[in-house]
């Protein structure tokens, strides 16, 4: 009964206050970008403060996350490690599927702050375009966040990685560093309950540029799923 009150104050404190940061990022795209990084990071610590002190989840981080731009690969179970990656890292620039950017008011904002979409049935055109937006976002000194199988899966899955992750890791130049998280056991993939406890993220060993495709995808693959072992 206990996650069930926790789960229904979550979903009404949460979105309410969402509200507030999504229009300002969206209103503040045109007039003052700082303004508009801050709602973007604001949002990601409100989830942050909301699974804490509401949902009565910690979250930890096992190993250290690299001080320079690098290409993350994280294991995607639920939305929470969407919104959280402002939080963890310094304005990520993130891969996500294009459908998302049609959200209103969301999708405008996730653009002017540095969002990447990617189009999975838009094959090398499609890459080039998601290139050249990586390639910019680096410059800038931006990480690069990819969930490198494409999409939320269930707690213990391990599909194969989606094939646009090999095309970015070679045409980027960045080492990568996979991280595996566990957010699926404790926050599930839609609106339901969410059960107390400790999500985790374990960062894997930073990978080195120029590895043969195989081999970067199978060393990727086994360290994002280390949780699920």
């Amino acid at each position: 009964m206990m996650a069930v009150i926790r789960s229904a104050v979550y979903i009404l404190l949460f979105y309410t206050i969402s509200v507030f940061f999504v229009v300002t990022a969206f209103f503040a795209q045109w007039f003052s970008i700082p303004l508009m990084q801050w709602a973007v990071r604001g949002w990601s610590r409100w989830q942050y403060a909301c699974y804490r002190r509401i949902l009565g989840i910690d979250i930890k981080i096992e190993g250290e996350l690299p001080q320079k731009p690098v290409l993350y690969a994280i294991k995607h179970e639920s939305m929470f490690e969407t919104i959280d990656m402002p939080r963890m890292f310094r304005k990520p620039a993130v891969v996500t599927k294009k459908e998302l950017f049609d959200i209103p008011l969301w999708g405008p904002a996730a653009r002017a702050y540095g969002m990447i979409p990617v189009d999975r049935n838009g094959g090398a055109a499609a890459l080039r375009s998601m290139l050249i937006l990586a390639k910019k976002m680096i410059a800038d000194g931006r990480p690069i966040v990819i969930f490198p199988e494409g999409t939320r899966v269930a707690p213990g899955s391990q599909p194969p990685l989606q094939s646009g992750f090999a095309g970015l890791y070679k045409l980027i130049n960045l080492p990568v560093v996979p991280i595996a998280v566990n957010s699926g056991t404790l926050s599930p993939r839609k609106a339901g309950i969410w059960k107390s406890g400790t999500i985790t993220y374990k960062v894997g060993e930073e990978l080195p540029t120029g590895l043969p495709r195989a081999e970067i995808e199978a060393r990727v693959h086994a360290a994002i799923n280390a949780l699920n072992v």
